[in-house]
């Protein structure tokens, strides 16, 4: 016979947030069949980041004769930077979120550790056993895409979910890709040391963000690692050879592939619960429920937005619903920001200038940041923000920046969009730091021109 629960929450990304307080009187199933905290604590966000920031330590070293200071970059101990972020900090933390739900602390909730699929409205098969639930969460993510030459060609590639554990640093890598997870660890392993070689089947990289930015982006990344644009991977062989889409053939130690990421809804038998499908992604209305009554969902399985940031307030907001049905909140998707934590960082929010034009009568502004007084004590040559806003009502309608701590100043900027704020009074009402680097953004909303 099924077990019954009030809850049942699959996934424990942010799903796993969802249990609280006000829910001790409910009984709850908590289900992963994966490693416990879900992609961002233990494949994405969070370890990807120490990553980055001792690749920014490297480049750092290198450039230190800008400044005037004798450094040297002499090699990577490899193994130590990844005992510090898995062994030290990562596994610890996904264990003892387990523990913690497994334990006498939470008495109302029962953890399963296998795969979910629906065989009935609100029922579940869970491994060899089969639960149900009044309320069900899908939380479950999503997974790599991988292009079908790569994945039936036989050869080991890697993918986010496990290049950061590799045995020992390659001398070579090839990464097939060009959006935030391809330029990221481009940056993590050219910095430390890496011949990489970046594949991008398009012309552009990061595509959907603002030309200007993608522009500046290019030319950075072509002075750090190989760029080949308008190539794909036609055929690979034991080696690791690569047959390409021009006609040549590129030899490499380790294939990285981040292509992209699609949602696990088709994974779970959707239709004998009623859950329908948005293309990809499962269906839901505003307010995060499905097409089947009890059903909610959140996160990448079901989100426009594949960002760890997005899933937690979508996650605020279906943990209200639950728990007041009377008084529904709609999923915050207004004024979402994303950030690039390659090199250069980039950061945004809002409309990019070719969609601004579209709607609006704009003013731009671009602020290098050698014309601030940090920026000249940065030496940098390259960075910059821009702003677009409307011209009629002083209103921000987006804000992009390249450089060195965007994915930081470009807060200001969500705030000055989320609270309506009018451009010319954030500029005029309130003290920037003299030289501190948000005078970066203080200029540029200076020379607005309204």
């Amino acid at each position: 016979m099924a077990k019954h629960y009030d809850i049942v929450i699959i996934g424990t990304g942010s799903g796993n947030s969802i249990p609280g307080p006000e829910f001790d009187n409910k009984s709850i199933a908590i289900v992963e069949k994966g490693v416990f905290g879900g992609t961002c604590l233990n494949v994405g966000c969070i370890p990807t980041k120490m990553y980055v920031y001792a690749a920014d330590v490297a480049r750092t070293i290198e450039h230190a004769g800008t400044y005037g200071i004798q450094g040297s970059f002499d090699g990577v101990d490899w193994q130590s930077i990844v005992q510090r972020v898995f062994d030290k900090r990562i596994d610890p933390i996904a264990a003892g979120g387990e523990a913690y739900r497994r334990g006498p602390e939470t008495p109302n909730i029962d953890v399963y550790d296998q795969h979910a699929s629906f065989t009935g409205p609100r029922t579940l098969s869970v491994g060899s056993e089969e639960i149900t639930g009044d309320t069900i969460i899908i939380a479950t993510g999503s997974r790599p895409v991988i292009p079908t030459a790569i994945a039936e060609s036989g050869v080991r590639y890697y993918t986010n979910e496990d290049i950061m554990r590799l045995p020992e640093l390659p001398r070579r890598m090839t990464i097939v890709g060009a959006g935030f997870i391809a330029c990221e660890f481009a940056h993590v392993f050219s910095a430390l040391g890496v011949e990489v070689t970046q594949l991008v089947r398009s012309d552009r990289m990061l595509r959907g963000i603002d030309d200007d930015i993608a522009a500046a982006f290019a030319k950075a990344a072509e002075s750090q690692w190989t760029v080949k644009y308008d190539t794909e991977v036609v055929s690979a062989t034991l080696g690791i050879s690569l047959a390409l889409s021009d006609g040549s053939t590129l030899d490499t130690d380790v294939l990285l592939v981040a292509t992209g990421r699609t949602p696990n809804g088709d994974q779970m038998n959707l239709a004998a619960a009623g859950v329908e499908m948005d293309e990809d992604r499962v269906k839901v209305d505003e307010f995060g429920r499905t097409t089947a009554e009890g059903v909610w969902a959140l996160g990448d399985v079901s989100s426009p937005y594949q960002l760890k940031h997005v899933a937690n307030a979508e996650m605020r907001a279906v943990k209200h619903n639950i728990a007041h049905p009377q008084d529904l909140r709609s999923m915050p998707h207004d004024f979402v920001p994303a950030a690039v934590f390659s090199n250069p960082q980039i950061a945004y929010v809002g409309l990019t200038e070719t969609e601004a034009r579209e709607k609006y009568d704009v003013t731009v502004k671009v602020q290098k940041y050698g014309d601030v007084a940090y920026g000249w004590a940065m030496e940098d040559t390259d960075g910059f923000a821009k702003l677009i806003a409307d011209r009629s009502t002083g209103k921000l309608l987006g804000a992009h920046i390249i450089g060195p701590q965007a994915s930081t100043l470009i807060q200001q900027l969500i705030t000055v969009m989320a609270f309506d704020l009018d451009c010319r009074e954030v500029a005029t009402k309130q003290y920037w730091i003299h030289p501190a680097l948000p005078e970066l953004i203080e200029n540029a909303l200076l020379g607005l021109e309204f």
